[in-house]
């Protein structure tokens, strides 16, 4: 069933007519002398689920923001959820008169937290393989949702997810930040402005995590609840290292989890690429993996004949390196966007050229749009549609052969096979 937006808890909640009520129906949301001139009613209220190390960013950005209230994390290691309660009620106690705040709760199920009516939107910002269950449950409650990338385990995930956004009218927002950055948006404006003319390769490079690898079994800590943690992933003898967020690796090395550096740095650079040629409703035909015949590097391809090469030397040390037939662009974070030739950098865009949705802050994107029921710079079918990509790459490694796609019909042509990982096998109970 979908939403009515003419009776949605967020009209009757941010209308000023409507503020009293609000507080009054949601005794959890406290008066506004506590958080200043924001008034309690107008003020997002927020779910967190998964307190772990890329949580703590969001974590910090939603405390700092005088428009949102956060009302409960959630979490299976019981000292990161305390953890993260106390770090909520520390922050608004700061700000309380009498310095005193009991208002977050702590939840070990994230289905207690999508539950509740008082909340408007969650943060879902678990490893991969919590995602889709995680999100599905958020959307189908009526909350909107902010998912960390890559949006799933699985492309059948991913599709089920877009869907349902549609069909409840969900504000959704892929933690693919890097939209919201202006120089991979010059970048990419340049691209798809025809600056250097038509793209025929694309370098980016991604990194490498360690083989997976068996681990001894050691025992469970206390407070910890590994099964769910595992969730729909086959069991393994619990390891700190096979649950440990890392940047260098932790859980993320793992194929039962994710898809490895396609699924990490991937989702960010295919992204971009996405974006830049215009493919964002659509993706690539083939996959190849490193050390097929004649291949040297993983790539994919383009039904225009556009390569992209991951991890092929990448110009000044970029991350992403567009190359045309009348120029060049090469960009990375913290603003660093070089062109062949130079000047194209700094040139503004005409105003009947393509300018591409300007976001300076994704976190804050999101916000306004969950305000003005707009669509995000990065919502479920631009996220489903990367995260697609990094799992057929994942899958021409895994099967060391190539995969050929068809991203209309979205299936896998002429190979039953590698068919079969459109989506995986999930451990009772934990099913969609």
């Amino acid at each position: 069933m979908k939403k009515k937006p003419s009776l949605s808890r967020r009209d009757f909640m941010f209308k000023g007519a409507a503020a009293l009520g609000a507080a009054v129906a949601f005794p959890g949301i406290v008066p506004s002398t506590v958080f200043g001139a924001t008034a309690p009613g107008n003020r997002i209220t927020m779910g967190m689920i998964g307190m772990g190390l890329m949580m703590s960013g969001h974590l910090h950005g939603m405390l700092g923001r005088s428009d949102v209230q956060v009302l409960a994390v959630c979490d299976v290691d019981q000292r990161r959820r305390e953890s993260a309660k106390s770090q909520v009620e520390r922050a608004y106690a700061s700000q309380a008169a009498d310095g005193a705040y009991k208002g977050c709760d702590a939840y070990l199920e994230y289905e207690k937290l999508c539950a509740r009516p008082d909340i408007d939107a969650v943060f879902v910002v678990t490893p991969d393989h919590w995602h889709a269950m995680c999100s599905l449950a958020a959307i189908k409650a009526g909350k909107d949702v902010y998912c960390q990338k890559p949006m799933t385990l699985t492309i059948r995930e991913g599709r089920l997810m877009s869907d349902a956004c549609k069909q409840y009218g969900t504000v959704f927002q892929v933690g693919s930040q890097q939209r919201s950055e202006w120089a991979f948006r010059k970048a990419s404006e340049i691209v798809r402005n025809g600056w250097i003319g038509k793209v025929h390769t694309i370098y980016t490079s991604l990194g490498s995590f360690a083989p997976p690898t068996t681990l001894p079994a050691q025992p469970i800590p206390e407070g910890f609840d590994y099964d769910r943690w595992l969730g729909p992933t086959p069991w393994f003898p619990y390891n700190a290292e096979r649950v440990k967020g890392d940047y260098g690796g932790g859980w993320r090395r793992f194929w039962e989890y994710g898809s490895r550096k396609n699924g990490d740095w991937g989702a960010h650079h295919f992204d971009i690429i996405q974006w830049a040629l215009g493919m964002d409703d659509s993706g690539p035909v083939k996959f190849v993996p490193k050390g097929w015949p004649g291949h040297e590097y993983q790539t994919h391809y383009y039904a225009d004949g556009t390569k992209v090469l991951r991890d092929h030397p990448v110009w000044g040390g970029h991350m992403i390196q567009f190359i045309g037939t009348e120029g060049e662009v090469m960009v990375s974070r913290g603003g660093r966007l070089d062109t062949k030739p130079v000047e194209l950098a700094q040139t503004p865009l005409l105003p009947n050229e393509i300018h591409l949705y300007d976001s300076n802050d994704h976190e804050g994107n999101w916000i306004d749009c969950i305000r003005t029921r707009n669509t995000t710079i990065c919502p479920a079918e631009i996220g489903h549609r990367t995260a697609t990509i990094c799992h057929l790459s994942g899958i021409a490694e895994r099967l060391g052969r190539p995969i050929h796609w068809d991203p209309s019909e979205e299936r896998i042509l002429d190979d039953p096979a590698a068919e079969r990982w459109y989506d995986r096998p999930r451990r009772a109970p934990y099913v969609l």
